[in-house]
């Protein structure tokens, strides 16, 4: 009774301390292109805009799902916001303990790992973030995987596709790179320990999310062509592209630059060679297949971070490594004195320098050489907003500035009857004003969030907005700027410029009716 009360007692720290380091960084800093975008497409859910069929997205519609529910619950504001990433945060604690605990792992040691893990997680962006709810859900379906193997438990079996899919439908990649790998290792071990209940278990979770996924499709009349093209095709598109960015594969890139995480699994690693050279046959012992699993989930995160444009996050892998590693000098070695003490400074120094390179600095947000101070209540704005501190890279040096152009180009458009379009990164406008933006996109960026004029799916994307524009009745287009990958979305549609009028420093305006083209 004494020890489930200590075991509840280090969830319950770990839980609190995970979820309010990721609420304190949420309020520091913005970027505005990703800093609003779940907090827009909640707020769209929220009001019956849907992903696929009113919105061109290449984005997972988990996030979107996750925030319309907290919206609903708890009010449309920052906190709510924050509160989503938070969560996930204390998620990824939580399963971290959960998994080392079942290897007989101490948990003082459990919770230290997992606790330095979850510092570096999700408080490098601190708001809900797809790379951050994908890595998560994939290391969770992973986990599950090595606890099928490790534990002879069923259940396990069932949740694995039920986290892949919620994985997958957060982003593409690197959900299907696990998806790959859980299947190969799932095979290899129902071959040499087959059980009919353990594919019972997997199918039955398998056939309960693609049931529930067509279900949706076909209850909100969403086109599964539209979700075709839209989140397999087109960013298989992008994905080709994206390859340039990890070969030719170079030593320096994919394994120096993450030195300490295959430092924080050489232990595994070595048992897995050292093992394998005794007698081949030991690479398909369950012990070896959970040490592929690690070392499979390494090799996914380095690729898919070189091939990812967004900021440097999978620093958080390096505790978890350590643990699992903690786990086999445990086993194997005599002198464990001296190497758990070594695995717990890599993990203490790492976290500490990390933290202080990345998340302090709130580097994902390029403001790592902005001083903070300079930031001001962004509740001038909404109270929506209230408590977030407001700095840009955008205006480093007079974020008041900033602000009082926003608040003049909200108070035109607020003014404008008219039915319009905004065509932003600084999303919240149509969520401070409670009107629908009209955005036939998730998110502006031009190639990267859907294609530009020489992409092979370019057509399609400009069918489904000249549709959006006609359908929703579209007078006016209001631009407010700066956008990081738009400069007019009109310009690639149209074969002649339509014209374009400069209202305040950073607010344009298109009137419909002076473009022939889009005349209804």
């Amino acid at each position: 009774m004494l020890l489930k009360k200590k075991i509840f007692l280090y969830y319950l720290v770990l839980f609190f301390t995970s979820f309010f380091c990721n609420q304190y960084y949420a309020y520091i800093g913005v970027l505005p292109i990703d800093s609003f975008l779940t907090f827009n497409s909640g707020y769209d859910l929220l009001n019956g805009v849907l992903p696929f069929r009113d919105v061109w997205t290449i984005k997972g519609p988990t996030l979107d799902l996750i925030q319309a529910f907290l919206f609903k619950m708890m009010g449309i504001s920052w906190l709510s916001y924050a509160t989503h990433a938070s969560i996930f945060n204390s998620l990824f604690a939580l399963s971290t303990f959960w998994t080392l605990k079942k290897f007989n792992l101490d948990i003082k040691f459990c919770f230290l790992y997992s606790i330095l893990a979850s510092l570096l997680m999700y408080p490098t962006y601190g708001i809900p973030f797809t790379d951050h709810h994908v890595s998560i859900l994939s290391l969770i379906s992973l986990y599950c995987l090595i606890l099928a193997i490790r534990t002879d438990e069923n259940i396990y079996w069932f949740l694995i596709p039920i986290f892949l899919f919620l994985a997958f439908f957060s982003k593409q990649v690197p959900a299907g790179y696990f998806l790959i790998l859980i299947s190969i290792i799932s095979i290899v071990y129902l071959i040499f320990n087959f059980k009919s209940q353990k594919i019972i278990y997997g199918f039955t979770g398998s056939i309960l999310v693609i049931l529930i996924f067509f279900i949706l499709i076909y209850l909100f009349d969403i086109p599964f062509q539209a979700f075709i093209d839209q989140y397999i095709l087109f960013p298989i598109s992008l994905g080709e592209t994206r390859t340039e960015l990890v070969f030719p594969l170079e030593f320096k890139r994919f394994v120096w630059r993450y030195k300490l995480h295959y430092i924080a699994l050489a232990i595994p690693i070595f048992i897995l060679i050292k093992n394998s050279f005794k007698n081949f046959k030991n690479i398909y012992h369950n012990e070896s297949l959970i040490i592929i699993c690690l070392i499979g989930s390494l090799i996914i995160f380095v690729f898919h971070q070189l091939m990812t444009i967004n900021g440097l996050f999978i620093y958080f892998l390096i505790p978890v490594f350590c643990g699992f590693s903690h786990v086999f000098v445990l086993k194997y070695f005599s002198s464990k004195k001296y190497m758990i003490n070594f695995l717990i400074i890599i993990s203490l120094f790492s976290t500490i320098y990390y933290h202080s390179k990345y998340i302090s600095k709130r580097d994902t947000l390029r403001l790592r050489n902005v001083d903070l101070e300079k930031s001001i209540d962004a509740s001038v704005l909404d109270n929506k907003l209230k408590n977030l501190k407001w700095i840009t890279y955008h205006y480093p040096e007079n974020p008041q500035n900033e602000i009082s152009n926003l608040i003049e180009a909200i108070d035109i458009i607020k003014k404008d009857q008219r039915t319009k379009m905004i065509v932003t990164d600084y999303q919240f406008i149509s969520v401070i004003l409670s009107i629908n933006d009209n955005a036939p996109t998730r998110f502006w960026f031009e190639h990267h969030g859907y294609p530009d004029r020489k992409h092979k799916y370019f057509n399609i994307w400009k069918n489904f907005l000249e549709q959006k524009i006609r359908q929703n009745n579209i007078k006016v287009i209001y631009t407010v700027k700066p956008l990081e990958g738009e400069r007019d979305i009109l310009e690639n549609i149209l074969s002649k410029k339509c014209f374009t009028k400069s209202l305040t420093s950073i607010l344009d305006i298109q009137v419909l009716e002076d473009c022939d083209e889009l005349k209804n």
